[in-house]
């Protein structure tokens, strides 16, 4: 009967070790994938709140996973990353990963901590580098690409709607003394 047991035991573990290792190949593929990642501490986040946050994540193109910390720190190790600092794993930590827009899991993440106290930036991963939480609200802050496009698209319009304005008054002034000196004679 105890060796059942021990069997019982023996066959469990191995599960939850495919399970780790499972969420371990996971967690490397989409830190290797992902434009940056995102870690933040959840407490006191309700269901509806966390729910509520996956959606706006899932609009923006963000996968945003929860994992246990030591699979989290494995990953970005193996992901080329080095070693995360402590204070990005303190509490209940979920790793928001940008697959489409860099800046999109920092800017959501930060516009919903800034409403809710259960949520709370720890640090990110942008272009190959840890980032500490300053430097991660910093990024949050930054435009989305789509919106820093449409600027740049408006700044390289002006000088041409410059030019065509003045072109425009120019013709349209010769056209006017052209008239008056016809008018004359």
């Amino acid at each position: 009967m105890a060796k059942d047991n021990l069997f019982l035991i023996s066959k469990i573990m191995a599960v939850t070790k495919e399970k780790k290792d499972q969420v371990l190949a996971d967690l490397v593929e989409k830190m290797k994938g992902a434009k940056s990642v995102v870690f933040s501490k959840f407490n006191k986040f309700t269901v509806k709140d966390m729910d509520k946050l996956r959606k706006k994540l899932e609009d923006e193109g963000v996968s945003y996973k929860v994992a246990k910390k030591t699979l989290i720190k494995l990953a970005a190790k193996q992901a080329g990353y080095g070693d995360i600092p402590k204070d990005a794993m303190e509490g209940n930590v979920a790793v928001a990963f940008s697959m489409k827009d860099e800046v999109a899991a920092a800017r959501i993440i930060y516009q919903v901590s800034k409403k809710n106290e259960g949520l709370t930036l720890l640090g990110s991963i942008f272009e190959g580098k840890l980032l500490s939480v300053a430097d991660t609200k910093v990024l949050a802050t930054l435009p989305g690409k789509q919106e820093l496009l449409t600027k740049l698209v408006f700044v390289m319009k002006s000088p041409i709607q410059g030019f065509h304005g003045v072109l425009k008054n120019t013709v349209s002034g010769l056209v006017r003394v052209l008239n008056g000196i016809k008018d004359k004679k």
